[in-house]
């Protein structure tokens, strides 16, 4: 997995939640809304923070009623299976993105709860490989550490921006997954996948 991984999770639930306004103005705004949103997040944890480690449910709900709508869990979950998403059934599908869904949320949950203060710079939206899409990077910064660039990648489906990966230092969520799920499928075949997860969600409820 992922070095910092827990760095690069806990930024993709920091970010931005609502986006308005055309294609260029989006770019333009982007960082701003970035930052805004995420000090919202990290408000609403610090005044709650003690309820939440108490009982973490309470940030999965905040989770998803907030953050997962502007995620495209489908096409995340679509490139991370890669290959072999054509070889699932529709049926099979669903599992694997509500399976993939709850892995995620729970680790963004668990990510947001470490959060200690690290500083988040925000840098200007650059554009997308297409005319509906744009990138946000950002630099993670830690006393004693060097700074660990963030691109968030966003497509705009016609409703809105949605995520659909995220790159720390050149390295993709949705590459990082492909390969452990493609050697899960080769092993073990779809199903072997769709229980695979359904074993990290029992285990992330123990």
């Amino acid at each position: 997995m992922l070095q910092k991984r827990h760095v690069f999770l806990l930024l993709l639930v920091l970010m931005p939640l609502v986006w308005s306004g055309s294609l260029f103005a989006s770019q333009e705004d982007a960082s701003a809304l970035v930052k805004r949103t995420a000090d919202r997040m990290l408000t609403t944890l610090e005044a709650r923070r003690g309820e939440a480690e108490r009982n973490p449910s309470l940030i999965y709900g905040m989770i998803e009623s907030i953050a997962a709508p502007h995620f495209d869990f489908e096409r995340i979950t679509q490139g991370a299976v890669g290959q072999y998403w054509r070889q699932a059934t529709p049926a099979q599908q669903r599992q694997l993105v509500d399976g993939f869904k709850q892995v995620l949320v729970r680790t963004y949950a668990r990510s947001l709860l470490s959060y200690s203060g690290q500083e988040i710079r925000y840098l200007p939206a650059k554009p997308g490989s297409r005319p509906n899409r744009v990138t946000v990077p950002t630099e993670v910064r830690e006393a004693g550490a060097a700074p660990i660039p963030v691109d968030y990648r966003m497509f705009d489906n016609g409703s809105g921006w949605k995520v659909y990966d995220v790159v720390i230092n050149n390295a993709s969520l949705v590459g990082n997954y492909r390969s452990s799920f493609a050697n899960e499928i080769r092993q073990n075949g779809i199903d072997g996948l769709i229980a695979k997860l359904d074993e990290m969600n029992r285990k992330g409820q123990e």
